[in-house]
């Protein structure tokens, strides 16, 4: 037997892509409905070879549901998220609201799956960040082997991060540049963003870091261990899907390139492709629909006792939300939802 599955918000980026993994992934799926807003009401949506037509969300009713992908921002989830648990749904949230909730899981299942069985304190569980999904499945198979202290993380963040908006101004800006009397003003970002790179995602905080910086502080202490120190510089740069990160790692104990490079390349989720030679690694634009978190440039850091450098390049879109999120309903029926 299968599930009654309900993805909130089918109409954007991330809900489009939740059912193409579902259905790519062949999730055991009895029923599915697709939930938008009024705006977006019948609105038709691909779940493998069938046509979905768009629910009013407002007024569903998810009593009888098993489960929920929320793709819907954290206002509509603050109101929306409690209908559906309450109802008896678990919901699987993408947006930021419940992340640092004591008593909501925040899981990458291939980090920390056993934080699933937390999800019966509120029938809800929180996707990461796009940016921190990736950096912590490369970080937990080398922190297993030889316990990270710090953290230094520059991301390249794509415009798909930001949603729609977000790539239609890229992609404006872009033509807008070449065809007089198209330019285009920033509206989404606070800046220009094609042919340029913008130093500042979502709000600025007290300390001068962002709250995209901080989320990944956060978030990877919840997801990893507490004790590891990070510090990230987040960075939006003119590429329509697909995060790249630079990473620098401090350890407790020396790890050596080599190994480190066999760990990652037995680790479930990752991909290596580190060749020292031109074109002997990953960029944002090879990695759009694939699964894999892929991992190039794994090299000793020379000015610390103990670091390795490496770099990090994933699908936002995939990974970095909707992968994930079926990966933890994957990860629940396995645990907790079994059927049959």
């Amino acid at each position: 037997m299968g599930y009654r599955v309900v993805v909130a918000g089918a109409t954007g980026n991330v809900g489009r892509e939740m059912l193409n993994i579902l259905a790519e992934r062949q999730f055991p799926v009895d029923e599915i409905a697709a939930l938008a807003s009024r705006k977006s009401l019948g609105t038709e949506c691909s779940f493998g070879d069938k046509t979905l037509t768009t629910k009013d969300l407002d007024t569903f009713d998810f009593t009888g549901w098993d489960i929920a992908l929320f793709a819907i921002g954290s206002e509509a989830t603050e109101k929306y998220a409690p209908r559906a648990a309450k109802a008896g749904c678990v919901v699987i949230d993408n947006s930021s609201l419940y992340r640092y909730d004591p008593d909501i899981p925040l899981v990458v299942p291939e980090v920390n799956p056993e934080a699933v069985d937390g999800y019966a304190k509120k029938n809800i569980i929180a996707n990461p960040n796009c940016s921190t999904a990736q950096m912590v499945v490369a970080l937990k198979p080398l922190h297993d082997r030889a316990t990270i202290k710090r953290v230094v993380v520059s991301t390249y963040q794509s415009v798909s991060g930001a949603g729609k908006d977000g790539m239609d101004e890229l992609w404006d800006q872009t033509k807008g540049m070449y065809v007089p009397g198209q330019e285009k003003e920033p509206a989404k970002f606070q800046k220009q963003i094609a042919f340029n790179v913008i130093p500042h995602i979502d709000k600025f905080m007290e300390d001068g870091s962002t709250k995209e910086e901080w989320k990944m502080v956060a978030e990877t202490k919840k997801i990893v261990d507490p004790k590891i120190k990070v510090t990230a510089t987040c960075v939006r740069v003119p590429v329509f899907v697909g995060h790249s990160e630079a990473i620098n790692i401090e350890f407790e104990e020396f790890l050596d390139e080599d190994e480190a490079r066999d760990i990652l390349r037995e680790a479930p989720g990752i991909m290596v492709v580190d060749k020292r030679e031109d074109g002997g690694y990953v960029t944002p634009v090879e990695c759009v629909g694939d699964y894999a978190t892929f991992i190039s440039r794994i090299r000793q850091d020379s000015t610390i006792d103990n670091g390795l450098n490496l770099w990090c390049v994933s699908d936002n879109l995939r990974k970095g939300a909707a992968l994930n999120a079926v990966q933890i309903a994957e990860t629940l029926g396995k645990r907790m939802l079994k059927k049959g």
